[in-house]
């Protein structure tokens, strides 16, 4: 028997063995990276029901159970968002740091707005519903920001441009 007989079948071999060792690796890297992506996007949703939450107290309606729904919606939230905290410290640290600046800055911007939409009277005809006022997001948006750029960079997007604002009156 040659030793090119024996020469092929082994680096056909070798060759599959490799082909479907790349295979898996790069399947597990793009699972990862979709599940972090999704991590990161269910984070942000629960900064974006925060920041919501001055507007449906506005519209809250006057009764004890809806004020008891508000109020469990943001206990729901504050553990959604602690809940993500914790995923993003184990899964991608850099990533974490950004969302708990951003979480702190929602807290304190959104925190205030829902203490003075409480304090606001009710709304009690459908045409009040239409809010004039609109509240500053200036410090979530700057902080979401700065959290998606990392999250684009931990997903290896970083040279891609994030998209510009659209202008808001202020």
């Amino acid at each position: 028997m040659s030793s090119t007989a024996v020469l092929a079948p082994v680096i056909a071999i070798f060759g599959a063995a490799l082909t479907a060792l790349l295979t898996y690796a790069l399947n597990r890297r793009t699972a990862r990276r979709e599940r972090r992506a999704r991590a990161f996007g269910e984070a942000l949703s629960v900064v974006e029901d925060y920041a919501e939450m001055p507007y449906r107290i506005r519209r809250r309606p006057g009764t004890l159970e809806g004020r008891q729904q508000l109020t469990e919606e943001v206990s729901r939230i504050y553990s959604k968002l602690a809940f993500h905290q914790a995923l993003l410290d184990i899964e991608a640290p850099t990533v974490a740091a950004a969302y708990r600046l951003l979480t702190n800055e929602a807290k304190a911007e959104v925190g205030e707005q829902m203490r003075e939409a409480w304090q606001k009277p009710l709304r009690t005809t459908d045409a009040e519903m239409n809010l004039e006022e609109h509240y500053d997001r200036t410090r979530v948006d700057r902080a979401r920001d700065h959290c998606v750029g990392t999250m684009r960079a931990a997903l290896g997007q970083a040279d891609y441009p994030v998209a510009p604002k659209p202008w808001r009156k202020p």
